[in-house]
């Protein structure tokens, strides 16, 4: 009797179970509807406003199993070609009839960016795109895109994974940002993710979530709405190198690997270097900008890195280290504007800190 009446708690459990409803049993991105075990290409349709219309290219990659929300962005500088290029061959390497949960991915945020070959900025009204969040629906162009970003790729993710690479201007070296603020649980989760995307050097910079100021990137607005996020950069120049985009891709399916949505090995990190924000040098007034010094280096407080000239060729100045560190990223091309980055030193961190509230 006791046999037949655990074998009939267990027959009432599997059928209680197969009569659980999915709570998502199809997916909705802009014009892409996912159904278990699909992946459908789509857009979100940005409508005609005080200025054009635009449509950004959207995958959703619905896994046949339910589990967590996954959404990687890249493309809010539509010049840094090759983590767009990465999130375009991303897509292939997921199989939905595999994947446990959902995986959104946006490449390209700024179409007009892309299209125009314009740094920094959407060319249409002149204002970044990683830098308006929440956006607005009654606004310019960029607002109305990022509006969308917001309640359609943002909203139903669990996890944002936002992936830069050095500009047309910038000569970056690879590295990811772990962005904390003071949720420890947050910020845990985001520390596994970072060491599971595995680049060698990681950014640390503390934010305060209730300062509107720090939530204006997408970074900083998914994790004031409590999302796991991190940010991971990789391309220099305009280039599109193999080595750049495959470490991106690679990152990306290590996140996916550590949350245990797909198959896949993530090797714990051997070893990470921590470097603060860093500091940056702007130029002064237009001119030409020479650097002297490579990315990846280490430099001392004061040592030269770079000069400028006019439009004649004329020496002006000589641009120095502001601090002692390691340059992750110097100016790549010699035109330069009034405020234009020439480099950013980030000083070397021995140990990991404690979060410090701005």
């Amino acid at each position: 009797m006791k046999t037949l009446l655990i074998a009939a708690i267990v027959a009432v459990g599997l059928i209680a179970s197969a009569q659980t409803p999915d709570p998502r049993p199809t997916l909705t991105v802009g014009t892409a509807t996912a159904s278990r075990g699909q992946t459908v290409y789509g857009e979100l349709q940005v409508p005609a406003g005080s200025d054009a219309a635009t449509n950004l290219p959207v995958a959703v990659i619905h896994g046949a199993k339910p589990g967590p929300v996954v959404a990687f962005v890249a493309g809010s500088h539509g010049t840094e070609y090759a983590s767009v290029v990465a999130l375009t061959k991303l897509i292939g390497r997921i199989d939905p009839k595999l994947l446990t949960g959902s995986v959104i991915v946006a490449p390209l945020l700024n179409v007009a960016s892309f299209e125009q070959m314009t740094v920094h900025t959407n060319p249409i009204d002149k204002k970044g795109m990683n830098a308006g969040y929440p956006g607005n629906t009654d606004g310019t162009q960029t607002e109305r895109a990022l509006a969308l970003v917001a309640a359609q790729i943002v909203a139903p993710a669990d996890v944002v994974v936002d992936l830069h690479g050095g500009d047309l201007d910038e000569d970056l070296r690879p590295y990811s940002y772990l962005i904390r603020t003071g949720n420890a649980a947050q910020d845990d989760a985001a520390k596994k993710l970072v060491l599971a995307f595995a680049l060698s050097h990681a950014i640390v910079r503390d934010i305060d979530v209730t300062n509107p100021a720090s939530i204006r990137s997408l970074s900083g607005y998914s994790l004031s709405k409590g999302k796991t996020t991190i940010v991971a950069e990789a391309g220099r120049s305009g280039l599109v190198l193999t080595a750049d985009v495959n470490v991106l891709i690679s990152g990306s399916l290590n996140v996916l690997g550590s949350l245990k949505m797909m198959r896949r090995a993530v090797p714990p990190m051997v070893k990470v270097t921590y470097v603060e924000g860093g500091s940056r040098v702007a130029a002064e007034k237009p001119g030409m900008f020479y650097a002297t010094a490579a990315r990846d280096t280490m430099v001392a407080k004061g040592a030269i890195v770079g000069s400028t000239t006019d439009y004649l060729g004329r020496k002006t100045g000589d641009i120095k280290a502001p601090v002692a560190g390691l340059i992750t990223f110097i100016r790549g091309v010699p035109s330069m504007w009034t405020g234009a980055t020439l480099v950013n030193v980030s000083p070397v961190l021995t140990t990991l800190p404690a979060y410090k509230k701005p």
